[in-house]
């Protein structure tokens, strides 16, 4: 099974991301034949820049996108939400690479389940 998450708001500010790579992780660790997508669009470009400092007791989005990577996710940003933000040439966390709205649309026709965030 493939399951598709499409996270649009910045990594802190609300918690829809942190929600968002909650369920990812809990998915991934109970299914472990599951391919758990994550896709960042919008402000959530943001989640995939390395070296957050969250004060002690406060989630860490990098924290999480990490778990998830090393648990086997694959995660993509999209590339035109990340030039309109000016972020296209900084560092990315390892793993994470810079995509395109033809591979988001590859993932949505591919993946048996979806959800926004």
């Amino acid at each position: 099974m493939y399951i598709l998450f499409i996270i649009n708001d910045a990594p802190y500010g609300s918690e829809k991301a942190y929600n968002a790579l909650r369920l990812a992780n809990q998915l991934g660790k109970d299914n472990p034949d599951t391919e758990i997508r994550i896709f960042l669009m919008a402000d959530a470009v943001a989640c995939a820049l390395p070296d957050q400092t969250t004060p002690n007791g406060y989630y860490n989005i990098e924290r999480m996108l990490k778990l998830a990577l090393t648990k086997g996710a694959k995660v993509k940003i999209c590339g035109s939400c990340a030039d309109a933000r000016g972020l296209r040439n900084l560092p990315l966390i390892a793993g994470a690479e810079m995509s395109s709205m033809p591979e988001l649309g590859n993932w949505v026709v591919s993946s048996d389940k979806i959800l926004v965030f």
